[in-house]
């Protein structure tokens, strides 16, 4: 569903060139969970940028479901970190969410459907009128979820989004964003600078190499597909799993994959 072919991207500008991804290539399967974990600044908003049609790479390619990305994709959605930037505090929840769905043209009736629907999924089904500013932290998040959903994509890029939350928020978006993948069969690219998370979440964890950035390993995460906090963080395979990834991810801050 998901193929990154040789992707490299360059910055130019004053005076100077940074090669920020130099060599990437994976594919994620249908209906496919993979976490992508690095260095910091080694070029994971820029993967998803491009993946997205947001940044057009310097050579290579993205391709969705076969056809090359040259702009944001039909069928593709993205959640980014900064949640208060992305939804209009002007809006209320429901409208927030409705507003692909009105870009795409979509009758006002199947749009309220929908987007009740999807805010139902992430459990906000009794704060559709408020607005961004009248809710935590947490809930504005599940907002720019359900606006994500609502649009039914095929593919969901996820770039850090519970990073600005605190813990006990963030556990329960782990375990929303799951049951929201099961539940939707949606193929996702979760990226995370959080090694723990990438292991608890992913079907697999692709691991990037400091910039600029090559693929340092691609690790299967062979827990039960059923998780919860307290049985899979306890599971000593889960510990193995991030030790690692955690060391894989020492051996790329110093120039060695292996």
């Amino acid at each position: 569903m998901l193929e990154v072919n040789a992707l490299r991207k360059v910055y130019d500008g004053h005076g100077r060139r940074v090669e920020a991804i130099a060599d990437l290539t994976f594919s994620v399967g249908e209906g496919e969970f993979a976490c992508v974990v690095g260095p910091s600044g080694c070029g994971k908003t820029t993967l998803l940028k491009c993946i997205a049609g947001l940044l057009a790479p310097t050579s290579g390619e993205a391709r969705i479901d076969g056809t090359p990305v040259t702009g944001p994709p039909t069928g593709l959605a993205v959640v980014f970190q900064e949640y208060g930037r992305s939804l209009f505090p002007w809006l209320r929840a429901r409208d927030n969410v409705e507003l692909p769905l009105r870009a795409a043209g979509l009758p006002r009736r199947t749009r309220h459907g929908l987007v009740e629907e999807a805010l139902r999924a992430v459990g906000l089904g009794d704060v559709h009128g408020a607005y961004p500013w009248q809710l935590s932290g947490g809930m504005q998040q599940r907002v720019a979820i359900a606006r994500a959903i609502a649009y039914g994509p095929r593919v969901l890029l996820m770039d850090e989004p519970f990073a600005a939350v605190d813990a006990q928020t963030r556990a329960d978006l782990e375990d929303l964003i799951r049951s929201v993948w099961q539940r939707l069969g949606v193929t996702l690219l979760f990226v995370t600078h959080d090694i723990d998370e990438s292991v608890y979440l992913g079907q697999r964890v692709i691991v990037l190499s400091a910039a600029p950035t090559r693929v340092a390993e691609d690790i299967a995460i062979d827990l039960p597909a059923a998780r919860d906090q307290l049985t899979t963080r306890g599971d000593p395979r889960f510990a193995e799993l991030r030790g690692q990834i955690y060391a894989q991810i020492q051996k790329a801050k110093h120039g060695s994959t292996r």
